[in-house]
């Protein structure tokens, strides 16, 4: 499902972090797939919630710490961590208050963890600014339209080609030059074209190629995501993803062709984004995988005292 590339910093985790400076694009959806399939994968993760507000990845993780307690079901969770909101009458308290508990998340979670996903707000905050410089990867979710693109690029009305970058795109770029001068690092931007129509369009072609110029601009990646699908949004309440299992017991009703092509989206989009998968998280998870196999399984002698 997960590419393997070269590994970052020993003992340093890979930062993740869904971000667009607009909201309703998919952003818990993403990270909450992006956290799972990891998990799946056998690594050890870790989440961040910066919406101090909204808060919807954590509701959707202790959706699915909730529906895993009360139908018994093996769900993957990770070590989860949220921002809560200054509420002083002075913004620069509140920043310093909210600092200090994002620092003290990362710093218990980089050396202990083998990535850090990150969900941040539909708005530009100090926070949001501070994860983006941090990023390893980059994902931003759009939905498939001229109004999400707006917040990366302008378009000419008439021949629909990129004439500039919009004031998203400017913080990223500024963001991504910072992270190189700090640390020489690159992070690697990819664009999740989000809420896709079933049907071929000229709209959702302009889009595609719209996309496609402005990555030259900014040196991004321009992948498809999810189509638009009830699905996703019943995976909700129960805190569900596309790569759960698709029976009865865990949906809580019969699984249908779009829970099937949804589980086939997911994948490919994670395979787009490339996400360095070491060969420890990969033993560790046929490890896990062989201990369920075995676990309703009753003890032979020599599994008690060992080989002879």
């Amino acid at each position: 499902m997960l590419v393997q590339t070269n590994q970052g910093q020993s003992g340093s985790a890979h930062v993740v972090v869904i971000g667009n400076e607009k909201g309703g694009s998919g952003k818990s959806t993403v990270a909450l797939h992006v956290a799972v399939a990891l998990l799946k994968a056998g690594q050890r993760v870790a989440t961040l919630d910066l919406d101090c507000r909204q808060q919807s990845f954590t509701r959707y993780i202790n959706n699915r710490r909730a529906w895993a307690r009360r139908s018994g079901l093996d769900l993957e969770l990770p070590v989860h961590h949220c921002i809560k909101l200054g509420e002083t009458m002075q913004i620069l308290d509140n920043e310093s208050l909210e600092l200090v508990q994002f620092v003290d998340s990362v710093s218990t979670i980089e050396c202990a963890f083998d990535f850090l996903v990150i969900d941040t707000p539909g708005s530009d905050t100090y926070l949001m600014r501070l994860a983006h410089a941090m990023a390893d990867t980059l994902v931003t979710p759009i939905n498939d339209s001229f109004l999400d693109f707006d917040v990366l690029g302008t378009i000419d009305p008439e021949t629909y080609s990129v004439t500039g970058e919009s004031h998203y795109a400017e913080m990223v770029r500024d963001a991504r030059r910072k992270r190189r001068q700090l640390d020489g690092a690159s992070t690697d931007w990819i664009v999740v074209r989000n809420r896709l129509s079933m049907f071929e369009s000229p709209a959702r072609q302009f889009v595609a190629d719209s996309l496609n110029a402005l990555s030259l601009r900014l040196g991004l990646r321009s992948i498809d995501g999810f189509t638009e699908r009830e699905v996703y949004r019943e995976f909700f309440p129960r805190g569900l993803t596309a790569l759960d299992d698709l029976d009865e017991a865990t949906l809580g009703t019969h699984p249908g062709i779009n829970h099937v092509a949804a589980r086939e989206e997911v994948t490919s989009l994670l395979r787009h984004l490339k996400l360095p998968i070491d060969e420890r998280g990969r033993r560790r998870a046929a490890n896990r995988a062989e201990w369920f196999n075995q676990v309703n399984k009753p003890l032979e002698v020599h599994d008690i005292f060992g080989a002879p």
